[in-house]
């Protein structure tokens, strides 16, 4: 959550996009992709000022300008959003094979932060809860996708801001829960003193 930027880092990311939805509804799609680079410009500078991390601003600023070199190509609002649904199914895909590997990538990200080796995976309780939380993420991420890949074959630019939005909060209030409980049923079930007694 700390390198993710917490939820202040959710509120830096989500302004451009929302910024975009707005400007784009009463607008000409060329001042909505100006607003919205502006904002995620003016989001950095204000990390900066603040002397904070700028990683969350500098990814939302990133995916923002490659939403905006897309719309700005096709000359559709639409395509602003287009990388986005994208990487949905790039993620979704990931989650969904780690878990079909025993691999759940959840855990595997846990273990990697904390420093940990691959002791977890042998223990059936913790995989079990990194495969259900991975699972939950891979679900959350086909949802989006399915959601918002339909708007933009239907054409409603402007529900797609709305979706984006929509999806955005409760499905992370969800997930961070999950992830949550399966990284204290990891830390109850593999302190790290016990993992040390363990071969590798």
């Amino acid at each position: 959550m700390r390198r993710a930027g917490g939820v202040r880092g959710l509120v830096y990311s989500s302004l451009p996009v929302t910024a975009f939805g707005l400007v784009n509804a009463v607008m000409t799609l060329w001042w909505a992709l100006a607003v919205a680079l502006g904002v995620g410009g003016l989001v950095m500078l204000w990390q900066l000022v603040r002397r904070e991390s700028i990683r969350p601003a500098l990814f939302g600023f990133a995916a923002v300008a490659v939403g905006t070199g897309s719309a700005f190509v096709t000359g559709r609002a639409k395509d602003f959003y287009l990388p986005g649904i994208w990487t949905y199914v790039v993620l979704g895909t990931a989650f969904t094979v780690s878990v079909l590997i025993r691999r759940p990538l959840i855990g595997v990200g846990w273990a990697w932060v904390t420093g940990r080796d691959g002791t977890w995976r042998h223990v059936r309780r913790v995989r079990r809860a990194f495969d259900l939380v991975t699972a939950a993420m891979a679900v959350a991420s086909w949802s989006r996708f399915a959601v918002q890949g339909y708007l933009y074959a239907t054409d409603q630019a402007n529900l797609l801001a709305a979706a984006r939005i929509a999806m955005g909060w409760p499905i992370w209030i969800v997930t961070s829960a999950l992830i949550y409980w399966a990284i204290r049923v990891a830390v109850r079930a593999l302190p790290r003193s016990a993992e040390a007694t363990r071969p590798t």
